[in-house]
């Protein structure tokens, strides 16, 4: 049996040591990554910018030498996959550095391409000093632009995740930082009475904030010197482009496959596609959600390991099914830490659901043990049958221990009642006697 894998990071990988796992050794398992990186934390980068992470050689997990050697496995770099003949069972692509094509048949196929940020049709876009992160190499000339030219004002174009991750790095190495924002709040996908908590944090340390303003276009000879939006010109040294991504899905025929709404395949629960033989994980696939029971497109590392090793075990024969999200993240931003999981209540109104609130702001352990630690929590539930829909917890201390509690709850279906009669752990360097999450938990009785 002939196994070819399309990616070589989180999804691609976690298939490719599933199948070692449970094949034989006559299988052969064949990798292609267009870049020259295996199996890396992305999630990671924006900290070599601080130097919190020392270096990127740090986030790499498993150079690709470990694969061939020890594993076995035909891992190959500089391999673009270009086109996918189904009829055929052949890819076809070409070698980015000596320019060679290539074909290669296989028996079963996992593309897990990943996403790709998106480049704007800005005018301008192209000068120097306007760059985004999303790999190994985009970090590495973050951080030669940042060494030759020693940029002052930072100007970050899209308040999501690595927005704020970025502008948290930039701060720590003592540049001036200006977050550019489309619409009127950070972290869009959380509800706005708790994004404002985000935005005090924010010009609290000094990070300029500006809403409701669209990027038009960048001024400079060749380096930017100023971003121009539909309303302001502000100069800046350095631009860092985040206003999303887009799976990495050209390859493959719109006329063949089934496609989401952003370009994401649509895959089942044993993460095969529409076309015999041929799986998709991770960030360019979709990923079932449980709260709204519907696909759906949220690009996590955590999602993408996951599906890759159900992918592998399908591609071999032990039948697995992918369970689904609920949507669950967290994020440092300065001395703030942000989780949410679930649906907002802006996703819960798109969807029709009757639906109620509750929010609390409290201590996030025993209030006589530290000062300070405070917490805030807001669930979202059904109304009728106070079933939890999703909830937000933003402090500095706990967010992750409760954040985690409600993905649970979630996964499980529970009601808040059932939030409320769970043993918790308690000792007043952890929690009060009741927990923050039980505390909202109660209101909704």
């Amino acid at each position: 049996m002939k196994y070819v894998i399309i990616g070589g990071d989180a999804s691609g990988m976690s298939a490719a040591m599933q199948i070692t796992r449970g094949s034989e050794d006559s299988n052969e398992i064949i990798t292609l990554e267009r870049g020259q990186y295996y199996s890396y934390g992305q999630c990671g980068l924006p900290y070599v910018i601080s130097g919190q992470v020392e270096s990127t050689e740090d986030v790499i997990a498993r150079p690709v030498e470990v694969f061939r050697e020890k594993y076995g496995i035909d891992a190959r770099i500089h391999h673009n996959v270009t086109e996918i003949d189904e009829k055929k069972q052949m890819v076809k692509g070409i070698e980015t550095i000596s320019g060679k094509p290539f074909q290669i048949e296989y028996d079963k196929l996992l593309i897990a391409t990943g996403v790709s940020p998106v480049q704007p049709d800005w005018e301008g876009i192209k000068l120097d000093g306007i760059l985004s992160m999303k790999d190994i190499p985009d970090t590495k000339e973050i951080l030669n632009y940042i060494d030759h030219h020693q940029p002052e004002t930072v100007t970050i174009a899209g308040g999501g995740f690595i927005g704020l991750e970025l502008a948290e790095n930039f701060k720590e190495i003592g540049k001036n930082v200006r977050i550019i924002q489309r619409s009127n709040q950070l972290m869009n996908p959380i509800d706005y009475d708790m994004a404002e908590l985000i935005h005090k944090e924010a010009e609290e340390k000094g990070v300029e904030l500006i809403f409701e303003e669209s990027v038009q276009s960048f001024s400079g000879d060749h380096h930017v010197n100023a971003v121009v939006t539909d309303q302001n010109k502000y100069p800046t040294d350095m631009v860092l482009i985040n206003v999303g991504v887009k799976p990495n899905t050209e390859l493959v025929s719109r006329a063949d496959f089934h496609l989401g709404s952003k370009g994401e395949m649509i895959v089942n629960s044993y993460m095969e596609t529409n076309i015999p033989n041929i799986y998709a994980a991770g960030d360019c696939a979709s990923h079932y959600n449980r709260v709204k029971q519907l696909n759906d497109f949220v690009p996590l590392g955590t999602t993408a390991n996951k599906q890759g090793m159900i992918a592998g075990m399908n591609m071999v024969g032990q039948h697995r099914a992918f369970q689904g999200i609920v949507g669950t993240s967290i994020l440092k931003f300065l001395d703030l830490d942000i989780g949410r999981t679930g649906l907002s209540e802006k996703e819960t109104k798109q969807l029709n659901i009757p639906y109620d609130t509750v929010k609390v702001e409290t201590n996030a352990i025993a209030g006589y043990y530290k000062k300070g630690q405070k917490i805030t929590v807001k669930i979202v539930y059904e109304k009728q049958s106070k079933r939890l829909l999703g909830g937000q917890v933003i402090g500095v201390k706990g967010v992750d221990k409760r954040i985690d509690v409600l993905a649970t709850a979630l996964y499980h279906n529970m009601t808040t009642e059932q939030l409320l009669n769970l043993d918790l752990s308690y000792a007043p360097p952890y929690n009060g006697v009741w927990d923050p999450i039980q505390q909202a938990a109660r209101k909704t009785l």
